[in-house]
């Protein structure tokens, strides 16, 4: 179970974006975002470490709600709620 259900509601979807540098994680979540129905939730896991500014600045472009983000170790994980 994600430690974070909680907080930011339901994972719809998952993007693996591990070993991807800008702007495939943006890419590939862009993607993933356009198969979610308002309101889902998608989980972006990446290991770059400029994701957490690329994923603020990409909500705030779009729309969609950056619910949350966290590092764990090497890896960056952001949850997005698709407007």
């Amino acid at each position: 179970m994600d430690q974070n259900a909680g907080i930011v509601g339901e994972v719809k979807r998952e993007v693996d974006a591990r070993g991807l540098n800008c702007p495939l994680p943006i890419l590939r979540a862009k993607k993933a975002l356009a198969d979610l129905v308002s309101g889902e939730v998608l989980k972006v896991v990446s290991t770059d470490p400029g994701s957490m500014r690329d994923f603020k600045a990409f909500a705030k472009q779009t729309g969609n709600e950056l619910l949350a983000q966290q590092a764990v170790g090497a890896e960056f994980i952001h949850y997005l709620k698709r407007r």
